[in-house]
């Protein structure tokens, strides 16, 4: 009978040391994509065994709830969100504690705080979350280098009439960004300003 109670003692110690191990998920604080591409986050984790527990990744779009978008068991058990499945897969690396999501054709309403989440470190009973500090995901469009426009100007032909309307054409073409200021002069006559608005698309 003392035996068992010693037995029982060092058991309750030996859980009691597993069990204090802090559970920690650390993520990069934000990442950085472009619409059609490819993003891989990560989440280091320690205190628990990677492939014992049940892992999670949530968002969230900025103005928006928390969306739980894969919960992953292994390989052979995860279920993922309609809005990502098929582009992201979810994925253990148990050499170095590394949950991860591996992102592709990524798409402007992406962009969002990434959360990586597991139960581990909890009572059997009850199983609160855990959440990493989350990855700030932006996904925006490539910036394109500044072209300087090319210009062409077309006068009107010379008339004989002084009632006659003339006018002159500046052709401004292959430039970016398609933000543009004209300054048109003819001999002494004032300086004429034009300037064109941006109709640029924000996927272009």
């Amino acid at each position: 009978m003392t035996t068992m109670i010693i037995f029982l003692s060092l058991l309750l110690n030996f859980l009691s040391c597993v069990q204090s191990e802090e559970v920690t998920l650390i993520q990069p604080e934000a990442e950085n994509g472009h619409p059609g591409g490819s993003m891989r986050l990560t989440c280091k984790t320690s205190g628990f065994d990677l492939d014992s527990y049940a892992m999670s990744w949530v968002r969230q779009v900025p103005g928006q709830g928390l969306e739980w978008i894969v919960y992953y068991y292994g390989s052979y058990s995860n279920d993922y969100a309609p809005a990502i499945k098929d582009r992201f897969t979810a994925s253990i690396d148990t050499s170095n504690n590394i949950f991860a999501l591996e992102m592709k054709s990524l798409k402007i309403e992406d962009t969002a705080i990434y959360y990586c989440a597991t139960g581990a470190g909890a009572s059997r009973t009850y199983r609160p979350l855990i959440f990493g500090a989350g990855t700030k995901l932006t996904v925006e469009p490539r910036q394109k280098s500044i072209v300087k426009p090319k210009l062409s100007a077309f006068y009107p032909p010379k008339s004989s009439s002084k009632d006659a309307v003339q006018a002159a054409v500046c052709l401004a073409s292959d430039f970016f960004p398609k933000d543009i200021s004209l300054q048109l002069a003819f001999g002494d006559k004032p300086k004429a300003n034009v300037t064109r608005p941006s109709v640029l698309k924000p996927d272009e």
